[in-house]
């Protein structure tokens, strides 16, 4: 009788991690005036997009007003909504991209999954916002998919760009950068073909969550220290943390289904 108050908790932390982050990434549009280049890439539409301030000042009160709309119980599917909105826009931003760049780095599987990764990126906050709204199975399922098939790009872009991921990875760090790369790559891919699987997804899922927090902790929080003017820097923290929550909704929401399966409803 305890497990379900338990799961519920956890799950109401995992959606404050992912609202707040959401909103922080808002917060930080906001004080630059501009999309964050690398997890909001508006560029692939083109070098000079009409009314670019005002989509990222407008992206940016979504980003704000959905975070802040998911901490609270009354307002949880109109904070979802707005969410959903803004990262599957951000999604089809690296669309175009599909064409462009083949042409110019070549048509190369590191250049595609490369790209498959980013707009997975976006996905699965899109996919965590539909969890906060619907809570059925059929999103469930989808949700699966998404967080399956996005955990295995990630671990392919590790694999194949080891180099470049390598410079990442801070010096103090014990062993080889190439190590760590690996490492995390096939944890990525594992992860990924466990919850496709049903196979401990449920701990699997855990701690793809646990390791996007560690990349926090160890990696990224160190950008913003190092170049605090740079809006990407920041954004990479915001963006993770958020990507960490989407993964830990995800999660505890299997974790609830399995409890009762009655706390989902049908359609």
């Amino acid at each position: 009788m305890l497990a379900q108050p338990m799961e519920s908790k956890r799950l109401k932390l995992a959606t404050h991690l992912f609202g707040s982050a959401s909103a922080v990434a808002g917060i930080l549009d906001i004080i630059w005036g501009e999309f964050e280049a690398a997890h909001q890439s508006i560029r692939g539409l083109g070098d000079h997009v009409p009314g670019e301030v005002f989509l990222a000042y407008l992206a940016a009160a979504l980003l704000i007003a959905g975070g802040a709309g998911v901490l609270f119980r009354r307002t949880t599917r109109a904070g979802a909504i707005a969410l959903g909105i803004v990262y599957l826009a951000f999604a089809l931003f690296w669309l175009p991209r599909f064409y462009t760049a083949p042409h110019v780095l070549g048509f190369r599987f590191p250049v595609i999954i490369g790209l498959i990764a980013e707009v997975f990126m976006q996905l699965i906050l899109v996919v965590a916002a539909a969890i906060l709204y619907f809570s059925t199975p059929k999103v469930i399922l989808i949700s699966r998919w998404t967080f399956g098939l996005a955990a295995i790009s990630f671990g392919l872009v590790h694999l194949t760009n080891v180099a470049a991921a390598a410079r990442m990875i801070p010096p103090w760090m014990p062993l080889t950068p190439g190590f760590w790369v690996v490492l995390t790559g096939i944890a990525f891919a594992l992860a990924g073909l466990a919850i496709l699987a049903r196979v401990l997804d449920l701990l699997a899922a855990r701690l793809l969550a646990l390791m996007l927090l560690l990349f926090d902790v160890l990696v990224l929080v160190r950008l913003p220290l190092a170049s605090p003017h740079d809006h990407v820097a920041w954004g990479a923290n915001a963006y993770n943390l958020a990507a960490a929550g989407a993964v830990w909704i995800f999660a505890e929401t299997i974790a609830r289904w399995r409890s009762d399966p009655r706390s989902l409803s049908p359609d």
